[in-house]
Parts: C-alpha cells; sequence; structure tokens
C-alpha cells in the first residue's frame, strides 16, 4: 500500500436520540449565533426544522436561516449566504439536508474566511487557511460529506462543477439519525445508494499493491449496500435498514477503507462534466456513466473485476475465463441498478451527443483522468458516446 497519513477530527453522533442529547452542547462550543442552512423545506414537513429551532433557542442560541440551496449547490447562491454570514456575524453553520446542503456549508465556511472569491479553491488558485466552523444533521444517505473535507460546487454561469476539499472544511460534529432519512423520495434514495456504491467503486478499482484488508472492507461495504437496498425502497420506515445504508454512506467516503489505496474518479470527473451542463442528479448521471467506464477499461486489469465478482456477487467462475467472470461482474453492476429503477442511458434525461465533444475536452482540461486507466479526451467522449 502506499505511505498515509490519516486524520478526520469530526465527532461522530449516531442513532435516535443523539439530536436532543447532544446538540445544544456541540453548538455552544463555537459560539450564540448559529446560520441554519437547509434546502427546499422539506425538513419543515416532518418536524425536524422545528425540532432544532427549539432546542437551540431554549439554550439562548440566536437562529438565522438560510434556505433553497439547490441539488446541484451553485456558486451564486454559496455567495448570498457568505455575505449575509459576514454582515451577521455568525459563529457557527449549521448544514441540516443532505450531501448538496453540506457541499455548500463547506464552500460557505471557507469563503467567509476569505477575502477574494470562494471559487479561488476550486480553480486551485488558492488553498483555503481558515474556515468557519460547521456542523451538520443529515437527511439522505449517499455522498459521506458528513464525515470528510471534500464538497462540489456548480458555476452555473461558466457551467463548470468542480471539487475541493481542505483540512479547514471537515465538519467539527454530524448527526446521523435515520429516522430523518424516512420522507426522502424514492428517486432521492435510489440516487444516494448509487453514489455510496460508486464511491466505494471508486477506491476499490486500484492497482496499488498489498491493499488485502481494504479491498476486504470496500468488498464488505458493497455488499451491505447490495443487501438492503430492497429493504430500504420496500420500506422507507424500515429504521434499522434506513441506519445500515446510511452507515455504509459515511463509510463509503471518510477515509477509512481507503487507507493507503489510489482510487481512481475518473467517473465522478466524467458525471461532473454531463451535470454541469444538464444539471442532472449526482447519483443519475454515475448509475449511467460507471458501467460503461468498467467495459471500457476492464482490459487494464480484469483481475479486480474478477475478484469484484467473484467476491461481492458470487458469480461462479467454474469453467470460465478471467475475461468472462469480468463481464459478468460488470453486467451485475447494471443489473444492481437496473433494479433500483436508476437511468442508464445520457436519453434518459434527453442528452443527446451535442455537448458530448465539449464534456470530453473539459474533463481533462488539466490532463488525462483516471488512475486505473489514464483516460485522454478521446476516451472520455467514447465512454460517453456510449452512454447515450
Amino acid at each position: 500500500m502506499n505511505p498515509f497519513a490519516f486524520w478526520n477530527p469530526t465527532a461522530l453522533y449516531y442513532g435516535a436520540g443523539q439530536i436532543e442529547q447532544h446538540l445544544l452542547t456541540e453548538v455552544k462550543k463555537y459560539g450564540s449565533k448559529v446560520l441554519l442552512v437547509y434546502g427546499g423545506g422539506s425538513i419543515k414537513t416532518f418536524g425536524l426544522y422545528d425540532k432544532i429551532v427549539d432546542l437551540l433557542k431554549s439554550g439562548g442560541v440566536t437562529v438565522l436561516e438560510f434556505s433553497g440551496i439547490e441539488p446541484n449547490p451553485r456558486l451564486s447562491t454559496v455567495h448570498k449566504a457568505i455575505e449575509l454570514c459576514k454582515k451577521e456575524g455568525v459563529d457557527l453553520l449549521l448544514a441540516v439536508g443532505g450531501g448538496s446542503v453540506l457541499d455548500a456549508t463547506k464552500a460557505i465556511a471557507a469563503g467567509v474566511k476569505y477575502d477574494g472569491d470562494v471559487w479561488d479553491f476550486y480553480t486551485r488558485k488558492e488553498r483555503p487557511q481558515d474556515a468557519l466552523p460547521f456542523g451538520t444533521i443529515l437527511t439522505l444517505a449517499a455522498t459521506g460529506s458528513e464525515m470528510n473535507s471534500g464538497g462540489v460546487i456548480s458555476n452555473w454561469e461558466t457551467q463548470e462543477k468542480i471539487g475541493s476539499s481542505s483540512p479547514h472544511t471537515f465538519p467539527k460534529f454530524s448527526f446521523c439519525d435515520a429516522e430523518n432519512t424516512f420522507t426522502v423520495s424514492k428517486k432521492q434514495t435510489v440516487y444516494g445508494i448509487v453514489d455510496m456504491f460508486s464511491h466505494v467503486l471508486e477506491a476499490y478499482f486500484s492497482h496499488t499493491t498489498n491493499t488485502f484488508l481494504q479491498e476486504r472492507m470496500m468488498e464488505s461495504v458493497m455488499q451491505t449496500i447490495i443487501e438492503n437496498a430492497p429493504k430500504v425502497l420496500d420500506n422507507p420506515h424500515d429504521f434499522a435498514a434506513r441506519e445500515t445504508m446510511m452507515y455504509c454512506g459515511t463509510m463509503a467516503l471518510n477515509g477509512m477503507i481507503s487507507m493507503g489505496v489510489q482510487g481512481d474518479w475518473a467517473t465522478h470527473a466524467m458525471e461532473h462534466e454531463v451535470s454541469a451542463i444538464y444539471d442532472i442528479p449526482h447519483g443519475g448521471g454515475l448509475a449511467i456513466i460507471f458501467p460503461h467506464w468498467m467495459n471500457y477499461v476492464v482490459d487494464a486489469g480484469e483481475e479486480r473485476f474478477y475478484q469484484m465478482a467473484t467476491r461481492v456477487f458470487h458469480i461462479d467462475p467454474t469453467g470460465k475465463t478471467t475475461k468472462q467472470v469480468a463481464q459478468e461482474g460488470i453486467q451485475a453492476v447494471r443489473h444492481f441498478f437496473d433494479s433500483m429503477d436508476a437511468p442508464s442511458t445520457l436519453g434518459d434525461y434527453d442528452i443527446g451527443d451535442k455537448d458530448l465533444d465539449r464534456m470530453a475536452e473539459h474533463a481533462v482540461r488539466v490532463g488525462p483522468v483516471g488512475n486505473y486507466k489514464k483516460l485522454a479526451k478521446e476516451d472520455v467522449a467514447a465512454i460517453l458516446r456510449a452512454a447515450l
């Protein structure tokens, strides 16, 4: 494995009743004026908003709020929230929502402590030197943003969607109560499942050697996701299944299962180019592109695909070549996504080839993408074309 240093400072509170017991204590460590950041307002329909606000106000905390964070959070919205924080002298941000709200909050936190445009951090012109403290209350199992430092923001004016991370943008604390995911729609639940499964795949397809334990942990997370997906979709109020799925999302991208591993991440890079232009759900784009990426790069290392097929999907290799088993593994991933009614082609979102060349060119603007197989512009274009 590669040499590594692991550091994750987020205090994680999992399970029912944790908000009532610990939220106020955590918030008051950082001040008495909080900006509540959320999306379209669904947190008000099932009582979470009132619970949080009443709890904080009972402890003498001043609560301001900023709503309207988009599913693909936009830079223009982040700018407005930064301005509000500076004007009001906010001590702490509290993100309540899914990955988009959490990603936007990370950008806001870094931007408040920076005199320039926060977009500089995403275009790599600058790196954050500080950030406003923030905590999270998760309402959608998907991105793992509740326990990592990364976030993705869309610049709608330039049609760019770029990620950024910094040691300063880890949440100070996160609360994960599966009951807060009960009202998530089936579509959004599916997108979240695809997203967390894809995070594991991005790390799993690696040429790093001597990563036996990491691979077993990744395989375990993938198997758990596969086993619990139908339970969650058949019964959205199945607390045990929801809680397990939420924990899978956290573990998929908090760094613990991928220590010392150089992952791939080409599929995420390609999806970002698609949703930067067409504003499609991130999980939907990944469900479309990932199997096509697999088909394109399988020759770069059939053994890892064989391993996934036999260990994760329990495909019987008897009498088959390594390549045949590898191909069956790829088909199994596609079948898993299809079993949840995830989209399978870009055409499902009415996306044709009009912007294909532009997306491919922009994906490799700083060089080839991916590590399992380095992809140039023509490779990206071929994968996106196959996904049409």
